[in-house]
Order: structure tokens, then sequence, then C-alpha cells
């Protein structure tokens, strides 16, 4: 289980997060919405551990984790632009996070292909990724990103640069591999269909206050 308490941070002399709790289950998806600007983005950042909170601590499963760096949260983090490594091919795109926790190459190699094939990407594995599909370039994030059994998934608008047909397959998809994995997700995105076909419960983050809507 992830937790929030009350986190602050102040953004040019104005309140961005004024006191946020969020609790997300394990295997729970739950979305965050708001104008741009509002902080959604800036929440992530914090749980994930790449900025500081004024105030305020990240739990997970009981333990306080706001002052552990990135890489021992176990929390993985998809940006809408996919931040694929253009100079990897596809199976190393996807063994990246297994080599960077110590795992030998040509295990890390091995793990990535059998998680492309259950993804259907097999044949993508000797791929640059600048050759896939939107959608292909997607599951590969999501590949990479599941791979390393991450507790926590933060997707920051994983599905704006698709067409509606491909995000709306894509939804499916990402829910069926969250809940097969037990992951405790939180999905930032500015489309109120989206956060209804994918999250149990919504919040809208407006003027530093998350306001329940579902």
């Amino acid at each position: 289980m992830l937790e929030l308490r009350q986190i602050t941070k102040h953004w040019a002399h104005r309140p961005l997060l004024s006191g946020v709790s969020l609790r997300v289950d394990a295997g729970e998806t739950v979305a965050l919405l708001g104008a741009s600007g509002s902080g959604k983005s800036t929440l992530l950042k914090i749980v994930a551990g790449l900025e500081e909170a004024e105030s305020g601590t990240v739990w997970y499963a009981g333990e306080d984790v706001t002052h552990l760096p990135p890489e021992r949260r176990r929390f993985a983090l998809m940006f809408q632009d996919f931040a694929l490594f253009p100079h990897l091919d596809v199976r190393d795109n996807v063994a990246f996070g297994l080599v960077e926790q110590g795992l030998g190459r040509r295990a890390a190699r091995a793990q990535a292909e059998a998680m492309l094939a259950r993804f259907g990407l097999a044949a993508h594995a000797r791929s640059r990724t600048w050759t896939l599909s939107g959608g292909e370039q997607q599951r590969v994030a999501l590949a990479r990103a599941l791979i390393t059994r991450p507790r926590v998934l933060l997707l920051d608008e994983p599905f704006s640069a698709l067409d509606a047909d491909l995000r709306e397959r894509l939804r499916g998809e990402f829910l069926q591999r969250i809940s097969e994995a037990g992951i405790a997700a939180v999905l930032v995105t500015h489309d109120d269909a989206e956060a209804r076909a994918m999250a149990r419960h919504a919040w809208r983050l407006q003027e530093g206050l998350l306001q329940p809507l579902w």
C-alpha cells in the first residue's frame, strides 16, 4: 500500500500542494485530474523521489520511504513521451533496469525477451525503438517498467500522444498488467473518460488540495 501524508510544496511563492494525503492499495489504480500546472506531475516526482516535498511523508507498506533515494524505493515512473533510449534496441531498453540493479547482461536480456514475448513484441527485440509505432513504444515502456517488479507504478499522461482508438485498447492492457502484478498505480491524466475507464477512485487537484470525484 502506498500512502502520502500531508505533502506540501510551493512554486513561485504560491502553494502548489497544500497538505495532500492519498492512499493506494496494491493492485489498485487511482487517478489524479487537474489543470496544467496544478501540481499533478510534481506530486508524482515527489512520490518517485525525484523531487523533495517541503513537508509531509511518503510511506509504502508501513515504511517511511521519504528520505530513500529513487533506486531504493522501487517505484517506476512512466512519462508521456515514453523516455526510451534511442541508442539501445528494444531488448536492451527493457533489460536496462535489471542491469542497473546488478543483474548480469545475459540474464537481463533473457528476462527482457521473455517479457517482450508476453507483450507480443518478441519479433521486435532487436529493433530500434524509433522504428516502432506509438502503441508498440508504449508497450515497451510498460514492459521496461514492470520487469523490475516495481512496488508502485506512476503514470504521467501515458496515453496523451496516442490516437483515440489506440488509447482505448492500451487502457485495458495496462489495467490487466497492473492487476496481475499487484502494483499500486497512480494515473495522472486530464481526460475524465480515461480516468473513469482505468481508476477505481479519482481526485481533482485544485488550488493545492485533492477533491474527491468518485
